[in-house]
């Protein structure tokens, strides 16, 4: 039958299919590229928009000012930048080491042990100078003594009370809720005790020195000789820990100055150890209950977060695994 149809009839036929497959050609790649420019248009517009935002600039902006401030904390100094000081690194005072505390770790609780024996240091030798204004005789049950003993040392101790029926003052044996004498009854006796120089209160004496346990530990252990070209007055003692380098306090620590009730070698490093873990605790007594609890609510959290992850996930999954087809009409006429 093809035989039969003219030259001119196939040649018409030919080409009007090959137009049309042109044709379908060129509306699939339009198509396509309709589809890929409405698909990239709608990713920069959403990258533009977060770029953009006050919410995303208010989140760099905090990080930023946070990851600074997190490194001037550790390390005292940002990098790169020059810092300028109206005093010479001598009055600043040398900086002390990091010493490996057994109550440093993030599950690390204070030596019970240490605290006791610190306590028995800062009653034989620095009560004489410093007080402990926010300790009572209570805080140390449990932590170092029992209430037998803790009631016993407050005992020793006369505290003034009143007044009395007469309206007098009195004294009367301490009791397990008062709280730690100071060896001065006012500022004024403890200057002119210590030739114009002021005790300071040893409560938060950890909290209130940078370097906290470091500084004190290397203040207590840190006496020597002014070296060559170093004046110190009278009165005063050279320590290169403390800033400026003089201080009015004289070294204090020993060796085999106390005896210790368990036989632990009484050494200047054990005593100033043991006295720097007291003062830590003084600072914090709610440092070892903060840990375990914290390890509690890390727990708990986390077992919260787990479970919150799981129920989003159930509650999500219908939608985000879902598919969605879309059938365009058929045209009719082709």
């Amino acid at each position: 039958m093809l035989s039969r149809l003219p030259v001119a009839a196939l040649k018409s036929q030919s080409a009007l299919s090959a137009s049309r497959s042109t044709f379908s050609t060129f509306r699939t790649r339009a198509t396509s590229q309709v589809r890929f420019a409405s698909s990239s248009s709608a990713s920069s517009a959403t990258l533009e928009s977060l770029f953009t935002s006050r919410a995303s600039f208010v989140s760099a902006t905090l990080f930023s000012a946070g990851s600074i401030a997190w490194y001037a904390h550790l390390y005292g100094s940002l990098p790169f930048i020059g810092e300028v000081h109206a005093n010479s690194l001598a009055d600043d005072g040398l900086h002390p080491a990091a010493y490996p505390w057994s109550h440093k770790g993030w599950f690390d609780s204070f030596d019970h042990s240490s605290i006791r024996r610190g306590f028995q240091v800062y009653r034989e030798v620095c009560a004489a100078c410093h007080s402990l204004d926010r300790i009572a005789w209570r805080n140390l049950v449990g932590v170092s003594h029992t209430a037998d003993e803790a009631r016993l040392l407050a005992e020793d101790l006369e505290y003034t009370d009143g007044p009395d029926d007469k309206g007098e003052m009195f004294q009367r044996p301490g009791k397990l809720a008062d709280y730690l004498p100071s060896p001065y009854p006012n500022e004024e006796a403890a200057r002119a005790g210590n030739g114009g120089a002021l005790p300071p209160d040893l409560s938060l004496i950890i909290k209130a020195r940078h370097g906290g346990a470091d500084y004190v530990f290397s203040l207590l252990t840190g006496y020597i000789d002014p070296p060559a070209g170093v004046e110190i007055r009278d009165g005063m003692n050279y320590n290169p820990y403390f800033p400026g380098g003089a201080i009015s306090m004289a070294r204090v620590l020993w060796d085999n100055l106390v005896e210790y009730d368990d036989g632990t070698p009484a050494t200047t490093s054990q005593m100033a150890k043991d006295v720097v873990t007291f003062l830590n605790w003084a600072a914090e007594p709610e440092h070892d209950e903060r840990k375990k609890m914290g390890i509690k609510a890390v727990i708990l959290f986390s077992a919260l977060f787990a479970i919150s992850i799981g129920v989003k996930r159930f509650k999500w999954t219908v939608i985000k695994n879902r598919k969605i087809f879309y059938n365009p009409p058929k045209d009719l006429n082709h």
